[in-house]
């Protein structure tokens, strides 16, 4: 093991207190371990969970926060157990780091519902005490088993929101088996989630509806990203033409908003896919009961659905649509995200300028 691992700084950017606003920050990573992989940061995603704990929004932020779970770069070393990664590969880490890995639903590949739990990938408590920092920093370390390979082909920008984004809407489709060519999809919300929802579904053949309360996402939704149909939900006679014509919707609106309205638009026994978390959830019994539709919860993914999922989008030639940025700009950024000014990911170039 390279006993430089232990002395070298990592550079970041971090949140020091609950403005949120960050700045340049150094700090120490933990010794390469037998089972670890060292990587060389490239890119980091910009997920709104980077806005939530770096202003402390949930009351447990552990300052400095090193925000960042959309995390793709090179493997630079490996510890002497490695056996998947050899240095020089294209690596992706997501939004957690660590867990029990003995628990019923880690020994089926459901880590992220870990019972211990998780160990997120910033702001939680790695395995020597130290709080988690992300990847809005030069490198990171993390055990083989929570990184994923990302071929050579695919660009490691476009690779980076796959880590949270891609996947916390690619596993409610697969789980839902929301894959069946000619069904038909309705995408609640268009940003960074609800734009990969969209290219999913186009890539499994379904017919999609973007369900969006802005009229000016229209264009894009239909042309850019391939939509079939643009539906204004606050529209009702809009809504109402689509009534109980879609067999599925993945909802990715975080905004409180009536769930009756668009539970109204399933078919008897479609289902309905919450990814967002709205402060609460309410609807009518009947919206639920008669048709037996289901709503159904969902989170971002386990191991093996991540690698599936990076798979996927390298052989369908599936990319989100990026907007690559300098570190320098991230207060910006996540400033536009909160505005939702944004089309459709940012994503920092770590590589080229955190220096």
């Amino acid at each position: 093991m390279d006993s430089q691992t232990n002395t070298e700084d990592c550079l970041a950017w971090a949140a020091t207190d609950p403005s949120g606003v960050l700045s340049p920050y150094k700090f120490s990573r933990r010794p390469l371990g037998s089972d670890d992989v060292s990587i060389k940061i490239t890119h980091c995603g910009i997920c709104y969970a980077d806005v939530i704990w770096s202003r402390n929004m949930l009351g447990d932020s552990k300052y400095p926060v090193v925000p960042g779970h959309e995390i793709a770069g090179i493997v630079k070393e490996i510890g002497s157990n490695v056996q998947r990664f050899k240095v020089g590969d294209h690596v992706g880490v997501g939004t957690y780091v660590n867990s029990c890995r003995d628990c019923e639903y880690c020994n089926v590949g459901f880590e992220v519902h870990c019972e211990k739990p998780k160990v997120p990938t910033f702001n939680g408590i790695d395995v020597d005490g130290t709080v988690t920092k992300g990847g809005y920093s030069s490198f990171i370390v993390v055990h083989e088993r929570y990184c994923f390979k990302i071929p050579n082909n695919y660009a490691l920008a476009s690779a980076a929101p796959l880590l949270c984004a891609g996947i916390t809407v690619y596993t409610p489709m697969m789980r839902h088996n929301m894959n069946q060519p000619g069904k038909s999809l309705g995408v609640i919300g268009l940003g960074g989630l609800g734009h990969m929802a969209v290219k999913f579904g186009k890539a499994f053949g379904l017919n999609v509806t973007v369900l969006s309360t802005s009229i000016s996402k229209k264009e894009e939704a239909l042309r850019l990203l391939g939509a079939d149909k643009f539906v204004v939900s606050s529209d009702q006679e809009q809504m109402k033409d689509l009534s109980k014509s879609l067999d599925f919707i993945v909802d990715t609106a975080s905004g409180n908003h009536p769930f009756d309205p668009y539970l109204s638009l399933l078919k008897t026994a479609g289902v309905y896919a919450l990814v967002g978390f709205p402060s609460e959830v309410k609807f009518s019994p009947a919206s639920l009961n008669l048709g037996m539709k289901m709503l159904a919860g969902s989170m971002t993914g386990g191991t093996k659905m991540i690698q599936e999922m990076i798979d996927f989008c390298a052989a369908q030639k599936i990319y989100p649509q990026i907007e690559v940025i300098p570190i320098q700009y991230a207060n910006e950024a996540l400033e536009r995200l909160v505005k939702r000014d944004v089309k459709y990911r940012f994503v920092i170039d770590i590589e080229n300028t955190l220096k």
